[in-house]
């Protein structure tokens, strides 16, 4: 214990020291100035306006990719103007009449149209900002940035734009309304920006303020200064009402009992407390629109999570999720309003009540956020009525890193008396940003307070990673209690130490070579566990990492005779269909290959295409998983998802072959109707799943939804019976079908 606490400690004193000077920042570098006006502007994509004559026009574009050192072959021209009310940006991007979009839907996947956006870092600390973008079709995306280069796309909010195309160019026009933004208003007469385009025509990536190729365009780091001829105005009262009424019919068909219906109304509020800080509130909620989870094939022996969609716990969501690790997250907001149906695999929703948050920032250093939900008992799903706060402070500390504290508290209401009546985690995060985004890195140390205290009821993490042009590095160490828990968290192991890292050396052909192949990566990785309660090493994996990227987009990666070793601390069945179990206490060594191919996805026909073969336990594995896309452009994309694992274990083992097969459709009528579904044949959980969503945008952040789901048994099994009958392949599980409306009113 001595050992794995000094490991920490130095790992911790290594990451407080690494804060690398850059040579001349990006914000000393590029430098561009907006002027205020008052003449009209109408956003149509025309920018012939006598305003838009006076601007000042910022251009000669830098690549990002295929190359760092040119500049962009096709140019982009920006215009800047703001008045009382909004910011205005224009952008003539330069291009044939060719483009490549994903469809008319909003929020549109990173790197699948081409698009002009716009990064914006009101406070300037190269961690926190807003990003919009523009098709040449005129679809919208917006996202929240944080961590310097990660978005969150689910974020949803008011902002105007159109885009005209032409033989040579297409031109975007964006009206941000300042309300929208989070800013300081006084005194602050520079903010940082940076305007980018991804122009799939040629595969070119540039931008205004240069981006290395080792980093990712989002990248608020390297934003240009925005300076404002006078201060940004003071937006006016910021409060919009969001309320709801949603129509619901279901029935469970294995239970006997008769469908049920429900009229459900209720609200979501947003009230600017400040121009920076916000208070999201909510009544009876009801999350039906948000798109379904997608189901994938489990192997493993712990949990696996899936990503938070829900409108009202996105904003600034890294405040509270963005403590720990991916897998040891002492606040994971699916926990709320969520339970398991267990007929199904599914998730299903337990009655929210109503609930309150608060998050942004205080000033340029200190961001906070507070949360508290109150959600109903489910007797269907047995739920107790529980309430759930969460507290977090952070605190920025030099160019781009911070330290965090975070509380937070799971109170059963109904269980007063019981030994697990509420569970509470307390930590502190230190946050490591380089000036130069080279070198970023994590430490921190959690706790667990329990009604009954235990020994080992604490979390703590260290990692420390590099990201230069040529060479890459990431190390980390971790040291879970065993009695480490957070139920309002997402942890799926505890009781251990882990050892990671990889390192990778990367190659930039040169002559010929490079015409086609534009990088070529390779480097070890291993990962080891110790277990606490075995007092051995109960997990570990090693292999040779490779990456090949081509020009055109297309990509070769996978891994040379990946070895894993497994030590079972319980009993276990590898095929996870409730075969014979392995027994507990063994242990196994197994090897195989790994090869991905990602094709050429500016083809309207693409695919990606992952295989494994080799050991597995005491058996083999093959698995194949091939993800097939058409693109109809400007209408959307018809796709199929394709997963196959065939185990073969000795007998009296169980082998097996599971097959995940979803077939989908991302269709956009026109920017304001959409539909998507996808159908999903699952045979390892027996299921098989309908989801069809159909939107009607009807006015900005306005829309109405109908959404029917069902679920039917995939295959005939005369072991399993419902109503004393065995099941039948296609038998119906439940049905429901859900109408809503949603409506934003700015008072």
């Amino acid at each position: 214990m001595i050992l794995k606490k000094s490991i920490l400690s130095i790992a911790f004193i290594l990451i407080i020291c690494v804060e690398v000077n850059a040579q001349i920042l990006n914000d000393e570098k590029f430098i561009a100035s907006i002027n205020k006006t008052t003449l009209s502007i109408k956003i149509d994509g025309n920018i012939d306006e006598e305003a838009w004559n006076k601007a000042k026009i910022y251009t000669n574009f830098k690549q990002n990719f295929p190359f760092d050192t040119s500049y962009a072959k096709m140019q982009t021209e920006v215009k800047l103007m703001f008045d009382d009310n909004n910011l205005y940006i224009s952008a003539v991007c330069y291009q044939p009449k060719k483009y490549i979009v994903q469809g008319l839907r909003r929020d549109y996947g990173n790197g699948s149209s081409d698009i002009f956006f716009v990064l914006i870092d009101p406070f300037k600390d190269k961690l926190n900002g807003f990003y919009f973008s523009v098709t040449p079709y005129g679809v919208q995306k917006e996202a929240l940035i944080f961590n310097g280069n990660d978005l969150n796309i689910d974020w949803d909010n008011k902002w105007f734009s159109e885009a005209k195309q032409h033989d040579d160019k297409y031109v975007v026009e964006m009206s941000i309304p300042f309300k929208t933004l989070r800013y300081k208003f006084n005194d602050i007469s520079e903010w940082n920006i940076n305007f980018c385009r991804n122009n799939l025509l040629i595969n070119e990536r540039s931008s205004w303020a240069s981006i290395g190729r080792n980093f990712r365009m989002i990248d608020v780091t390297f934003n240009g200064k925005l300076k404002w001829e006078e201060n940004p105005p003071k937006p006016s009262s910021n409060i919009s009402l969001i309320p709801y009424l949603a129509s619901s019919s279901n029935k469970n068909f294995l239970d006997g009992s008769k469908g049920k219906s429900e009229l459900q109304p209720g609200f979501d509020a947003k009230i600017a407390l400040t121009t920076s800080l916000n208070l999201d509130l909510t009544v009876n909620s009801d999350f039906a629109q948000v798109e379904a989870d997608q189901q994938i094939t489990n192997l493993s022996r712990f949990e696996i999570s899936f990503p938070e969609r829900r409108q009202f716990f996105l904003e600034n969501r890294d405040i509270f999720n963005g403590f720990g690790s991916d897998n040891i997250n002492p606040f994971f907001s699916r926990r709320i309003g969520l339970a398991k149906n267990e007929s199904n695999g599914q998730n299903v929703k337990v009655p929210i009540i109503a609930g309150a948050r608060i998050s942004g920032r205080i000033n340029k250093n200190w961001r906070l956020g507070f949360l508290n939900i109150q959600t109903a008992k489910s007797e269907e799903f047995n739920t107790a009525s529980t309430n759930f706060t969460v507290a977090a402070v952070q605190r920025r500390i030099g160019a781009r890193s911070n330290i965090g504290f975070i509380a937070v508290n799971k109170d059963e209401i109904d269980n007063k008396l019981s030994v697990t009546r509420f569970n509470r985690v307390i930590g502190i995060d230190y946050n490591l940003g380089s000036q130069d985004a080279k070198w970023t890195g994590k430490y921190f140390i959690h706790k667990t307070v329990t009604p009954i205290a235990q020994e080992g009821q604490f979390a703590m993490a260290a990692n420390l990673n590099y990201n230069d042009v040529k060479f890459r590095f990431n190390q980390g160490i971790e040291n879970i209690g065993i009695n480490y828990k957070s139920d309002l968290g997402y942890v799926p192991r505890n009781g251990y130490t882990r050892l990671q890292g990889n390192f990778n050396y990367v190659i930039f052909p040169k002559s010929s070579i490079s015409k086609h192949i534009n990088s070529i990566s390779i480097g070890p990785d291993y990962d080891i566990y110790y277990g606490k309660n075995d007092k051995r090493v109960t997990d570990w994996d090693a292999g040779i990492f490779y990456r090949i990227s081509f020009q055109n987009s297309a990509e070769i990666s996978g891994a040379m005779a990946r070895m894993d070793y497994t030590y079972l601390f319980s009993d276990f069945d590898p095929t996870n269909t409730g075969g014979l179990q392995l027994k507990k206490g063994t242990s196994y060594f197994y090897m195989s290959n790994r090869l991905n191919f990602r094709s050429n996805a500016r083809k309207p026909f693409y695919y990606n295409i992952n295989t494994r073969v080799g050991n597995y336990f005491n058996g083999n594995i093959i698995q194949l998983q091939a993800n097939l896309n058409y693109r109809i452009q400007p209408t959307g994309i018809i796709g199929l998802d394709i997963r196959y694992t065939k185990i073969n274990l000795p007998s009296p083992y169980n082998s097996t072959t599971l097959w995940l097969i979803g077939p989908k459709a991302e269709l956009a009528f026109s920017r304001s109707l959409f539909l998507n579904a996808f159908f999903q044949y699952n045979n390892q959980i027996n299921n098989f799943n309908t989801n069809i969503r159909f939107q009607w945008r009807f006015k900005p952040v306005s829309d109405f939804f109908l959404v029917y789901t069902d679920n039917y048994f995939a295959t005939a099994d005369d072991n399993t019976f419902v109503n004393g009958l065995p099941i039948k392949a296609f038998q119906v599980k439940n049905r429901a079908i859900v109408a809503k409306l949603t409506y934003w009113f700015n008072l």
